[in-house]
């Protein structure tokens, strides 16, 4: 059985490190959880209930804070609840633990992510081999050869498995601090703001307490307002904490090109908390260097391109200037460039749904504020096929989702990953664009979702504009010819634009007086582009845009909706 089996390859890994770690004593402090009233933890404490068994706890690298392998009545155990909300991935043993102070990494190929980590037994019978997933089915390029078909994950049900990390005994844990599941979401808020918080302050996490909560029926749309309105703020303020926070010194940078003659920097950020700062393709870092091997300080800024996956933890950023210190690589300092965009379109749309009564229909009023509300059928004419050209052939599911959403004013349509939504999605566009008069406007959550979606409609034949942020149009897309800025320059209704768009290529600016005509002529164009439009796709954040502001939508679809 899966004891067993754990058991053997504890034995076999301790053989096989035993020459070279320090085994004699490790588990002899296994029922010493707690120090008595009065003395002071060690260092390797776990940070959420103190229990410090040197067998049983392990230092989370990304911030140095020690955690132990007990559930302590928790869904998982302190160290995966900690990597998991801190969004830390890198972990190491104590000195006196089994196999010694070793940092658990892919033997393979380094990589450090122990959340893609796992175990095979050697086809040496002493050798216990770590390997990170993908390198687990690919051939060795070393000396060890292995069974992709034995990989088994370091992480088994939200706990480090036992041979390597033991849980502390029953004892240890009876005398070790209760925390709840609730304070330790606190603990780790209070960390973001403050890396010295302690357990005092999970108790007392601050105002943010004394926010209204949530309903599922409001009075009024400004009743909705005043309730939403400060957990966005709440939220804003949260984001620009942990983004002003994260800046980074000491990096070291690889530099390259890409195929537009773009210079891109690659550099890994190891105390980057990827969820916590919601950094995405398309945001915005600086960059700077400020040593002794530039005469003057040098800074520039860039759009991410690549996030970090599992083969590769690098971020690579596309700068907006050729003019880089590219034959330096080290001591860069990064920085996260806070926008507040977001948030105040979202506070925008709360005032607007309140104080304007024809924002939305009022079905869609009562309904998004929880009322009671006589179901209402549209009087629309069904197509004779549902069939939308250039998408694969719908099923029977599908083909009533359309004629559902065909038919009322709201409609949710769900469905597991690869069962055909966005598909459907696009059908329905396609025949709500031939049924209705006015434009469509289709959202999403995400760029790549927005991107996804405007493919998949632009198969149909419909006119589609896919509208991108300023900050984003200098960035590769293949979906780049349907974007708005792309079809304003290449608009032949305004030959001016495209005149002064090739001087700005070759020359690499405009007179003053010839970029506020290029910007007025632009302007003209990306307008004239969008009254042609059959459907409009942007996110959801992005239909906020000032471009959009003169138009109104009699239909809005949504995509990946519940997120």
């Amino acid at each position: 059985d899966n004891d067993n089996v754990e058991e053997l390859q504890f034995s076999q890994l301790s053989l096989a490190t035993a020459a070279d770690q320090r085994c004699g004593d490790s588990n002899s402090s296994i029922g010493d959880a707690r120090e008595p009233a009065g003395q002071t933890l060690p260092d390797h404490a776990c940070s959420y209930c103190g229990i410090h068994a040197q067998s049983s706890v392990t230092k989370c690298l990304g911030c140095k804070k020690w955690f132990c392998n007990s559930r302590g009545g928790t869904s998982s155990s302190h160290i995966i609840w900690h990597l998991v909300k801190a969004r830390h991935k890198e972990v190491q043993l104590h000195p006196s633990s089994q196999l010694g102070e070793i940092t658990l990494e892919c033997y393979n190929c380094s990589v450090r992510n122990v959340f893609s980590l796992g175990f095979i037994p050697a086809k040496r019978d002493t050798v216990v081999v770590i390997l990170c997933r993908p390198c687990a089915s690919a051939p060795s390029s070393k000396d060890v050869m292995w069974d992709a078909t034995q990989w088994q994950p370091l992480i088994h049900e939200r706990q480090l498995i036992s041979w390597l990390v033991p849980a502390p005994s029953a004892k240890a844990q009876q005398r070790s601090k209760a925390i709840t599941s609730q304070q330790i979401r606190s603990l780790e808020e209070s960390w973001a703001r403050s890396s010295g918080a302690g357990v005092a302050d999970a108790d007392n996490p601050g105002t943010e307490q004394d926010i209204q909560k949530v309903l599922l029926r409001y009075e009024d749309a400004y009743q909705y307002q005043t309730i939403f309105g400060p957990l966005v703020k709440i939220e804003a303020d949260h984001d620009r904490r942990m983004k002003e926070a994260q800046t980074q010194d000491g990096i070291t940078v690889r530099w390259d090109t890409s195929l537009n003659s773009r210079r891109l920097a690659y550099f890994q950020l190891p105390k980057y908390e990827l969820g916590e700062v919601r950094l995405a393709i398309g945001d915005e870092l600086r960059m700077s260097y400020s040593g002794p091997l530039l005469r003057e300080p040098w800074g520039g800024s860039g759009y991410v391109v690549k996030l970090p996956n599992n083969t590769s933890d690098e971020i690579c950023i596309e700068l907006s200037s050729t003019n880089t210190p590219s034959d330096i690589s080290n001591d860069f300092a990064v920085d996260f460039v806070w926008k507040s965009t977001t948030f105040d379109r979202m506070q925008a749309a709360m005032k607007k749904f309140a104080v304007m009564e024809s924002s939305v229909s009022e079905y869609i009023y009562h309904k998004l504020l929880g009322h009671d509300i006589d179901k209402v059928e549209l009087s629309t004419k069904l197509p004779k096929q549902f069939h939308a050209p250039g998408l694969p052939t719908l099923n029977a599911p599908q083909i009533e989702a359309i004629k559902s959403a065909l038919r009322s004013p709201l409609s949710l349509i769900q469905g597991p990953p690869g069962t055909g939504k966005t598909v459907t999605t696009a059908a329905l566009v396609y025949h709500l664009a031939k049924a209705n008069t006015g434009k469509i406007l289709v959202c999403a959550p995400s760029n790549v979702a927005v991107d996804q979606l405007t493919e998949k409609v632009d198969k149909t034949g419909l006119r589609v504009v896919r509208i991108t942020a300023r900050s984003r149009e200098e960035l590769e897309s293949r979906i780049s010819h349907l974007e708005l800025h792309t079809q304003a320059l290449m608009n032949d209704t305004i030959p001016e634009l495209q005149k002064l768009h090739r001087l700005k290529t070759a020359v690499g600016e405009l007179s003053r007086s010839d970029q506020a005509q290029y910007r007025r002529l632009r302007h003209g164009s990306e307008m004239e582009i969008l009254n042609h439009a059959d459907v409009i796709l942007c996110t959801c954040v992005g239909a906020g845009d000032r471009r959009l502001s003169e138009f109104r939508f009699r239909t809005v679809l949504i995509d990946e909706s519940t997120q």
